[in-house]
């Protein structure tokens, strides 16, 4: 794809690009976001053009953009491929995994004339990242954790999913690792799978966080009930592929592995 030079009109299409563009320091040229790009609080003054999922071609040629920075795992192609019919230049990034995140970050900052931020924002992560691992190397156990998403109908992440790596990387073993991304789970299959960590998030509101917790810690023969380690996180710091992803892992790292553990400084 052919991109402008430093592109004055962005639209981003997915409310991660939203918050790795406001990372760069470049939200100046932002003229568009989707639905839900609620980060910083800034973001959310922006014009939207409908949900990453469902874009609103015409909303988005109205706003004359130079560039669109789109996410091949979510966007639609059918309406990319229109969005270049109409000379609209688009660019794909596809961060799948920790590795891919950064070399997002390095693209976008390239194509925005923020490369030596996105090499600060970068080297940060990976500092950030390091001592996690540091602080979690030599456990000599690693705790079974069930990460709920969603409430009803209960979803799970496998193995090929941001959540599982962050799990493997905080030294926890996913639950429910296995071939299928996002499986439907029952209860009886958790309690089957007992868990001794039970992270649960979701976009619903908070009151239902609460109620699904409460409904959890009625089945006391759950090791995670037992020891008290049922845990309500905020899901933006876990399938949102930004910077954001590392404060994830370090609260992940401290849920999993807590710092008053015996023989923890």
């Amino acid at each position: 794809v052919t991109v402008p030079r430093n592109p004055a009109r962005v639209i981003a299409l997915a409310p991660s690009i939203t918050e790795i563009v406001y990372a760069l320091n470049q939200q100046h040229r932002l003229v568009g976001v989707t639905r839900y790009s609620d980060y910083p609080a800034a973001a959310q003054s922006l014009p939207q053009v409908g949900s990453y999922v469902q874009l609103n071609l015409e909303k988005i040629a109205s706003l004359t953009p130079d560039l669109c920075i789109a996410v091949k795992d979510g966007n639609p192609l059918k309406v990319i491929q229109r969005m270049e019919a109409l000379n609209i230049p688009v660019y794909a990034v596809d961060p799948r995994d920790f590795t891919a995140i950064g070399v997002t970050i390095n693209e976008i900052g390239s194509l925005l004339g923020a490369k030596a931020r996105a090499d600060d924002i970068n080297g940060e992560m990976a500092a950030r990242i390091a001592r996690v691992q540091s602080r979690i190397e030599g456990k000599k156990t690693r705790p079974r954790v069930f990460f709920q998403i969603g409430v009803s109908p209960i979803v799970a992440p496998g193995t090929d999913t941001f959540i599982h790596e962050l799990i493997e990387m905080a030294g926890g073993e996913n639950a429910t690792a296995g071939p299928t991304p996002y499986p439907r789970v029952s209860r009886e299959q958790v309690l089957t799978l007992a868990p001794e960590v039970v992270i649960i998030t979701s976009m619903a509101r908070l009151e239902t966080f609460e109620k699904v917790k409460q409904e959890w810690q009625r089945w006391t023969q759950l090791p995670a009930v037992r020891t008290g380690r049922i845990h309500l996180v905020n899901s933006d710091l876990y399938d949102r592929a930004s910077p954001r992803l590392v404060e994830g892992l370090e609260q992940l790292a401290e849920l999993i592995h807590p710092s008053a553990e015996a023989g923890d400084p």
